[in-house]
């Protein structure tokens, strides 16, 4: 189902930018925890998901649901794990 790209589940966290879509096109893109990816068919490699966009302490900051080429995304993180990079040492 991913055409080259990661495995995609609930509660993955990816970065989402250019190579995903030439609608993002931010200077780093965004974060995006994925709630659901659905298995409807659509074009080969490409997936819609429903998540949260994320912001840089890894706070949902929007509801969304996105067209993305899979091997465009890149995975940041999965269930559990944290996009903070403030911890204390």
């Amino acid at each position: 189902m991913t055409d080259g790209g990661p495995a995609l589940h609930p509660g993955d966290v990816v970065l989402v930018g250019r190579a995903a879509s030439v609608q993002f096109t931010g200077r780093s893109g965004f974060a995006f925890r994925i709630i659901a990816v659905d298995g409807r068919p659509t074009y080969a490699g490409w997936v819609w998901l429903d998540g949260y966009q994320l912001d840089r302490r890894g706070q949902a900051v929007a509801r969304r649901r996105i067209f993305v080429l899979v091997a465009g995304l890149r995975r940041v993180g999965t269930p559990g794990t944290s996009l903070r990079t403030d911890r204390p040492s």
